[in-house]
């Protein structure tokens, strides 16, 4: 789910762009971001490039290229975009072309793409904004393909990671965010994408896509890729490492590893030529 500092009410799904500092605090742990966090279905990206009548692809909060290497590997020429430059620095690394700025008004001097995504980053664009810049960007049939992973753990293990976050932080959206739904809350950031493409009148009806897949992570794994989501990031230096400390128990006693459902939601829609 979409993050504020603590002791804010629940994000609206359509407000989220409007807090930039969550969306800019990613760059502290790149390296680790870049090493940790899961990637998309490769059958997706696949579906994605397949779509795009050519391969100049634009990719929207690239990050650390994660998105952009699996659209390389199906043949998409990648121009990578993100808001922080230590994110970018991460992306160039890994051979990425990366301009950094913000997509609402970042100069794209003349230049047009048969596709433009987003992998995890749509919700800190204005959704209005942001599908009225896509079309102008858009070459004709050109693709916006914009898309989550929503994580679900088993139901034991998220009502122990849970408790952890009432002992710790009982006001973090941490709290909130792993006693709810992953696949609704991102199914909601979905539907506000979907109503920001239909209100450009540029594209044609959006259409949902969803792959469905699990990854089994180890007690290490799933404690470094931690401090990189964004419902972490605003607690404190005592509170990450007493719950760094309370999830690494939790997932002991399970194992010492555990199962992660994925689904991949995905909206998809073609520029009208």
């Amino acid at each position: 789910m979409p993050t504020l500092p603590a002791r804010q009410p629940d994000p609206d799904p359509a407000e989220t762009h409007r807090h930039r500092s969550v969306a800019e605090s990613f760059g502290a742990e790149a390296a680790r971001y870049d090493r940790a966090r899961p990637r998309y279905p490769q059958a997706l990206l696949r579906r994605i490039a397949d779509s795009a009548p050519g391969p100049d692809v634009l990719d929207v909060g690239c990050g650390t290229g994660i998105v952009a290497r699996q659209l390389a590997a199906e043949g998409c020429r990648v121009q990578g975009l993100d808001a922080d430059e230590r994110m970018a620095e991460v992306a160039r690394a890994n051979g990425l072309d990366v301009e950094v700025g913000r997509f609402e008004d970042w100069a794209a001097d003349g230049r047009s793409f048969d596709a433009v995504v987003a992998g995890q980053t749509w919700h800190w664009v204005d959704p209005a904004t942001g599908a009225d810049r896509a079309a102008r960007l858009l070459r004709p049939r050109g693709t916006l393909a914009l898309f989550w992973n929503a994580g679900e753990p088993p139901a034991a293990l998220t009502e122990a990671f849970a408790e952890v976050f009432r002992r710790v932080a009982p006001d973090s959206l941490a709290l909130r965010g792993i006693s709810g739904s992953a696949v609704d809350g991102y199914g909601l950031m979905c539907e506000t994408a979907a109503d920001g493409i239909r209100g450009t009148g540029a594209f044609a009806e959006p259409e949902r896509w969803r792959e469905d897949w699990e990854f089994t992570y180890s007690r290490e794994a799933w404690l470094d890729q931690l401090p990189t989501t964004g419902a972490f990031t605003p607690l404190t230096a005592e509170q990450r490492a007493e719950a760094l400390a309370g999830v690494g128990e939790a997932i002991d006693a399970m194992g010492g590893r555990f199962t992660m459902r994925y689904a991949t939601l995905a909206v998809v829609a073609s520029r009208l030529p």
